[in-house]
């Protein structure tokens, strides 16, 4: 929460600095991505940014009519250095919040995912059975609360690891303030850490934790996933608050992809399943 915090601060300075600018005639676009949160994104040995989130966005950049350059930045300070002028978009993963809210703006979203716990396969939790259905906390009801509180049971005096500044750790604040939570500024950190017995568990997006799996044999997903609620509306392209121009620009792409299938088409390809959003 405290990087949330600077990153207010930050935003604060930059909305009084460009509030005032009058809208861009863009024709190059500068990407950031994290390269390390597969398959949304990826580095390749050459160091090459690569995966579902590069191609979707050169994909929207043809539909937008501007030239794009992705560029590689950490997930930890992602936010700061959009709002500092480092580059003037996000694509990394990252779910419309708001919190986030508060500091950036989105277009889209282009596309969502449940979130999922994964676990040793010879430990307690790995002899649960992933769940089939989805537990939307959208809304309050009886049966997310209970199965809220069934997992704060089963965790209890766990640890569970998570990357930092993500849906997931807000989750975990909110649902479960009693379980352990150990943040890592990558999410496959926290793959090695678990395999290394240091974590009873790690919690992150499905298609995240399901590659730490494919990777590792003796790891399997586990219980309960969950969507919306404090887990966000869906993975959006964040700009600045003052690019409002930039926004409308890639909501149209981004409409037009999910429209004509290119968005349905990328996500088989990446994930093996539509992660798009149908309005």
């Amino acid at each position: 929460m405290k990087k949330f915090v600077a990153a207010l601060a930050v935003g604060a300075a930059v909305a009084l600095a460009f509030g005032g600018a009058e809208a861009k005639d863009w024709k190059k676009v500068r990407i950031a991505s994290e390269g390390a949160y597969a398959p949304w994104n990826a580095t390749d040995p050459s160091g090459k940014l690569i995966g579902f989130e590069i191609d979707l966005g050169k994909e929207l950049c043809k539909k937008a009519n501007v030239e794009c350059e992705f560029v590689a930045q950490d997930w930890d300070g992602m936010i700061p250095a959009l709002q500092q002028g480092k580059y003037d978009a996000i694509m990394a993963a990252m779910s419309i919040t708001d919190e986030r809210l508060k500091v950036i703006d989105f277009a889209g979203p282009y596309g969502s995912e449940p979130s999922s716990f994964i676990a040793p396969k010879n430990s307690a939790f790995g002899k649960m059975a992933p769940e089939k259905d989805i537990t939307d906390l959208t809304k309050d009801t009886p049966e997310s609360k209970k199965k809220l509180e069934q997992l704060a049971e089963t965790l209890k005096g766990k640890t569970v690891g998570v990357q930092t500044s993500t849906i997931q750790a807000n989750f975990m604040e909110k649902h479960l303030p009693k379980v352990t939570m150990r943040t890592y500024d990558k999410i496959d950190n926290a793959g090695i850490d678990l395999a290394a017995g240091r974590l009873d568990a790690v919690f992150g997006d499905r298609s995240a934790v399901e590659s730490i799996v494919k990777g590792d044999q003796n790891m399997t997903m586990f219980g309960p996933s969950f969507s919306r609620g404090v887990l966000g509306r869906g993975v959006g392209f964040a700009v600045r608050k003052a690019d409002g121009d930039l926004k409308a620009l890639f909501d149209k792409a981004i409409a037009d992809a999910n429209k004509d299938g290119t968005i349905t088409k990328l996500s088989n390809q990446h994930f093996g399943y539509d992660i798009s959003i149908k309005q």
